[in-house]
């Protein structure tokens, strides 16, 4: 990854300069020798014009070559990191957060599935859509690949919310034809393909937004949707267009599948049988996999999202991050909140609950680790290493504000440590709610903890309109 500066545009926005201890990332630590993998600043500072990043290092190397730059948002007590990803969430399962979990399959029918019914209602939609913004906002998600609802007005409530904030963002209809309540079932898989088609055409490299298909689970979808979806992905795969979905979560699932499609050998190869594994497919969960499974996830270039915190609440499986990380054939993997059944839309508190799992296994993640994972991990899982997910020239400045001293113990008990990432190690295990205090998407602070106005959509900002950089037009 190149640390050039990028020259300033004199007919661009005005610059902006965010100060403070500074980490990004540039290598994955699971893979290479983890002093080499990242930069740390402890009095850094990113230099951003026009909603990308033009220059980032240490404040006395930096500071003298723009002496125009008067505008500069310092953070002495936090550390400047890149927006936190989160590779697998449900958005239209917040209004049933922390609903009392029983097994997977359960939990779906009695309480995930009569929520996401409501979401025909546009209305319904747009208000749950920001309440899910403001969430991930709050707690430094940038960038998020989504589940919306069967429903074509959720994905219209999600992408128009995100337009606001001017979030780099990942969505699409739910397909599911078949297993589900009727309420929420798709009426043919053609037509399914056909909606979803359509709003891939209207949302797909709109400003920042991008589409993906995403069939549910295996068991919910007809042989035929399954088909017509992996046509649907293959189409428009060239154009950078996704695939979402869950993959080999729980026992009682798998065995499922088995059932339903008795000719395939394993899961992954159900998927991939109707061409639905590829380099942008995304998998979530991955508890129980196979050896021939990482193996073919690592040969098609797959993301794989690790959701600790929803897989404890319902009781699904461990995810063994080293055999996703093999060495030999290793995985992209990133972290996923899976809101609902995950119980909070923090990234951090989700890699306590990572390393929580690891030592069960007799592993463990530590603090160099984890927040790979939560920012360039995740960005690699997506294939959006090169635009989101570091801090370094060229990318969009789209930057979390971990603070070092969320509560006055939290501040205490920092006195105790010996380095930046013995702080975040005991953070991230302490898992407070208000760890992060402000948010920049595109260079535009669109939270603030201490701001009156705690969220500010794009449009509020003098200089608002978002420049994309010449490789993502």
């Amino acid at each position: 990854m190149k640390n050039t500066p990028l020259p300033i545009n004199p007919d661009g926005s005005a610059l902006k300069g965010i100060r403070g201890h500074v980490l990004t990332y540039k290598a994955d630590p699971f893979l290479n020798d983890e002093n080499e993998c990242y930069d740390y600043y402890d009095d850094g500072m990113v230099v951003i014009q026009d909603g990308h990043i033009l220059n980032v290092g240490a404040y006395n190397d930096i500071a003298p070559q723009y002496p125009e730059l008067t505008d500069i948002d310092s953070y002495p007590d936090a550390v400047i990191m890149p927006g936190f990803i989160d590779c697998h969430v449900h958005y239209v399962q917040s209004p049933m957060i922390g609903s009392f979990g029983d097994t997977l399959l359960n939990w779906l029918n009695q309480y995930t599935f009569p929520t996401e019914a409501k979401f025909k209602d546009k209305k319904f939609a747009d208000e749950v859509a920001k309440i899910f913004f403001r969430q991930l906002l709050e707690q430094g998600t940038t960038t998020a690949n989504v589940f919306s609802t069967a429903f074509a007005e959720s994905v219209d409530a999600f992408f128009e919310e995100s337009e606001r904030y001017n979030t780099r963002m990942i969505s699409g209809k739910v397909l599911m034809d078949r297993n589900v309540p009727d309420a929420v079932k798709d009426e043919s898989p053609e037509e399914s393909i056909i909606v979803s088609e359509r709003l891939l055409k209207k949302w797909h490299h709109r400003g920042r937004q991008l589409y993906a298909v995403i069939p549910r689970f295996a068991p919910t979808s007809t042989p035929k949707q399954l088909e017509l979806a992996g046509q649907l992905y293959q189409r428009y795969i060239d154009q950078g267009v996704y695939m979402h979905t869950h993959l080999d979560e729980a026992q009682n699932e798998i065995d499922w599948v088995t059932q339903l499609f008795p000719d395939q050998p394993n899961y992954t190869e159900v998927y991939r049988h109707f061409g639905l594994v590829d380099r942008r497919s995304v998998m979530a969960h991955c508890c129980i996999v196979r050896e021939e499974e990482w193996q073919t996830l690592h040969n098609c270039q797959c993301g794989v999202a690790h959701c600790p915190c929803s897989n404890l609440f319902l009781g699904d499986g461990q995810f063994k991050m080293w055999e996703a990380k093999q060495q030999d054939r290793p995985v992209r993997v990133g972290m996923g909140t899976d809101v609902g059944g995950g119980t909070n839309f923090s990234i951090p508190r989700n890699l306590g609950e990572a390393y929580k799992v690891s030592m069960l296994q007799m592993k463990n993640i530590d603090a160099i680790k984890a927040f790979y994972l939560a920012t360039r991990g995740g960005a690699e899982a997506l294939h959006l290493e090169n635009t989101v997910g570091s801090l370094a020239p060229g990318y969009e400045a789209d930057i979390a504000v971990f603070s070092l001293c969320p509560s006055e113990f939290a501040g205490w008990r920092m006195k105790f440590t010996k380095n930046i990432f013995e702080k975040l190690f005991a953070l991230m295990t302490l898992g407070l709610d208000n760890m992060n205090i402000a948010t920049y998407v595109a260079g535009n602070k669109v939270f603030d903890r201490k701001r009156g106005q705690q969220y500010m959509y794009a449009s509020e900002f003098a200089e608002t309109e978002y420049k994309p950089s010449q490789k993502q037009r």
